[in-house]
């Protein structure tokens, strides 16, 4: 099982934009884009937006404006990206696999595993990595054949 840390709310998220837009709204997972520490909660809609042709978009925080201020808005961005990436998972020691979300995401765990890079890099301990990619809206083991 995938243990994923979302910044919003997603059944809050997910019940909203599949009543907007009447169609299926479901997370993928919460990650930045590339390089940047920026993460967001990516979501999934099978059927392409109508206007801008993206099927997948990204919800984040907008610190970056008012750093100094508690009062923060929410910005969306196109997130079709997030099928070229790829995600190293570890296993926490209760059984999930975990991912750091964007480039100074480390997590350590109670078996002393370790995650950290987000899509930047993969850094890891002396223990086994699950590579995984997004296809469809899933997350799914990557296949090398």
């Amino acid at each position: 099982m995938i243990k994923h840390n979302p910044i919003l709310d997603i059944e809050k998220i997910c019940k909203y934009y599949s009543s907007k837009e009447n169609v299926p709204v479901t997370y993928v997972c919460t990650s930045s884009l590339g390089h940047d520490a920026q993460a967001m909660d990516i979501f999934y809609r099978e059927a392409p937006h109508p206007e801008f042709g993206n099927r997948y978009f990204g919800l984040f925080l907008n610190n970056r404006q008012h750093p100094e201020s508690s009062d923060q808005s929410i910005l969306i961005c196109n997130a079709d990206k997030v099928e070229k990436l790829e995600f190293g998972l570890v296993e926490d020691g209760e059984g999930n696999l975990q991912y750091s979300s964007h480039r100074w995401d480390y997590k350590k765990f109670k078996n002393c595993y370790s995650i950290d890079g987000g899509r930047a890099y993969v850094r890891t301990g002396m223990h086994p990595v699950h590579m995984y990619v997004v296809v469809n809206g899933e997350m799914k083991e990557k296949s090398y054949a």
